[in-house]
């Protein structure tokens, strides 16, 4: 089984490494690299595609603008430098957001993800669908604290909160200290179940209880939204508001 896939940024050095990961991956193939959501939309009316990789930060029509415009639509992996758009991706229910500079690692595991879901459906592999985020509940992290290697499981994390160059894992059942920065956390969690609220708190989104003005509660943990992360939390806070 082979996924079409296009590929949609307006850097050429980033479309250059998307040829690069893309021509190491045997069941992917590579239509066209795009460097403006109108080019893509031109190929999408002629052709059905299975995939697309597209950055958000573009001129005329940003990468969420296009995702929304589509009726039916390609499974979406999201690039981007900028973290804070990790929500939009999260509502708009992309398989994956990968942030630039993107490990080669990190990408083979996304587009595995996209592979897996249509073996599952192979209608879905043969004509442009809307893909759906379904969070694994079996993924876990391994973190190092009271000289162990720790397993954590990711839907037992409530938040987790950074103290210079300590973060704290508030899970279900205890707190974890480890020296680690909030930067190199991120970079090990589900970019669409967890989101970076503020300087010193990442938040898995699952697990939020209430949200009052600029405030998350989470069990008996009230969390600050910071002013830098506020707009695109609560961007994806009014689309889940019926």
């Amino acid at each position: 089984m082979q996924l079409t896939c296009l590929a949609i940024d307006d850097e050429p050095l980033a479309l250059d490494l998307m040829r690069s990961y893309i021509s190491k991956i045997p069941f992917l193939n590579l239509v066209q690299t795009c460097s403006s959501a109108l080019e893509a939309m031109a190929i999408l009316q002629r052709q059905p595609i299975d995939l697309l990789f597209l950055d958000i930060e573009m001129p005329e029509i940003t990468g969420v603008q296009f995702v929304q415009s589509l009726t039916n639509r390609p499974a979406v992996i999201f690039t981007t430098a900028y973290p804070q758009y990790a929500l939009d991706g999260f509502t708009l229910d992309a398989v994956d957001y990968l942030l630039k500079p993107i490990p080669f690692d990190r990408f083979f595991k996304a587009v595995n993800k996209v592979y897996e879901r249509a073996q599952l459906q192979p209608a879905a592999a043969s004509a442009p669908t809307q893909a759906t985020h379904q969070p694994d509940t079996e993924d876990f992290i391994f973190v190092k604290a009271d000289y162990k290697t720790l397993r954590v499981n990711l839907r037992d994390i409530l938040f987790i909160e950074g103290l210079k160059d300590y973060v704290i894992l508030h899970t279900t059942s205890r707190k974890i200290i480890t020296l680690l920065s909030m930067n190199k956390i991120m970079e090990k969690l589900p970019e669409l179940e967890f989101a970076r609220v503020h300087r010193s708190y990442i938040v898995s989104l699952a697990h939020i209880d209430s949200i009052e003005k600029s405030r998350i509660k989470i069990k008996e943990q009230e969390i600050p939204i910071g002013d830098s992360y506020k707009e695109s939390f609560m961007r994806w806070v009014e689309s889940k508001n019926l």
